[in-house]
């Protein structure tokens, strides 16, 4: 008899451990459904910060672009005036000297072509950079390039309307005016 109990004993535990188990697996294919519905369907709320984080990264990305931007800008145009500027530095040094020697020479002709010489290297520098000399003289008025001082007599009818005198030459960067020809008209 004893053989038989420990049999029935044995028996009964597995008994339990398989309904355990069908009830286990039971319950797990009724909790399986439910959180694969929860997974497709989020509720409004959920719905509701997604677009709201999407929407403040976007905008946190965009000022940090617009930023970006406005600085490299800012940097941009101070190196560009900087690059100019440097460009010029070996005149104001050519300047310089200039006056160095003008103190040691007598001799005019000489003090004339050192200024020449300056002259030619800004005028060059400034033809690299794009700035070009407006030609008013002798031109026909012109409001986009030019600016009236005064109105004279024209001394032959064929300058009627057209600049007589320049008393301040115009200067283009890059065809954009950047000083205005100040000229004297013909009436």
């Amino acid at each position: 008899m004893s053989s038989e109990k420990v049999t029935n004993q044995a028996e009964e535990p597995e008994e339990t451990s398989v309904e355990n188990n069908e009830e286990t697996e039971a319950n797990s294919e009724v909790e399986t459904p439910e959180v694969e519905e929860e997974k497709k369907e989020p509720t409004a709320e959920e719905k509701y910060q997604d677009l709201n984080d999407r929407y403040l990264r976007l905008y946190s990305e965009f000022e940090n672009f617009r930023r970006r931007t406005a600085k490299e800008k800012l940097e941009l145009i101070s190196n560009a005036s900087g690059q100019v500027l440097g460009d010029f530095l070996p005149i104001i040094d050519d300047f310089e000297r200039a006056i160095k020697n003008n103190a040691e020479v007598n001799e005019a002709s000489t003090i004339k072509e050192g200024i020449q010489l300056i002259y030619s290297k800004l005028d060059n520098i400034l033809k690299i950079k794009g700035i070009k000399e407006i030609d008013a003289q002798n031109q026909p008025f012109d409001l986009d390039l030019h600016e009236a001082v005064t109105k004279i007599p024209a001394p032959s009818k064929d300058l009627r309307g057209k600049v007589v005198d320049v008393v301040e030459k115009g200067y283009m960067l890059n065809e954009k005016v950047l000083r205005y020809a100040k000229v004297v008209v013909g009436e």
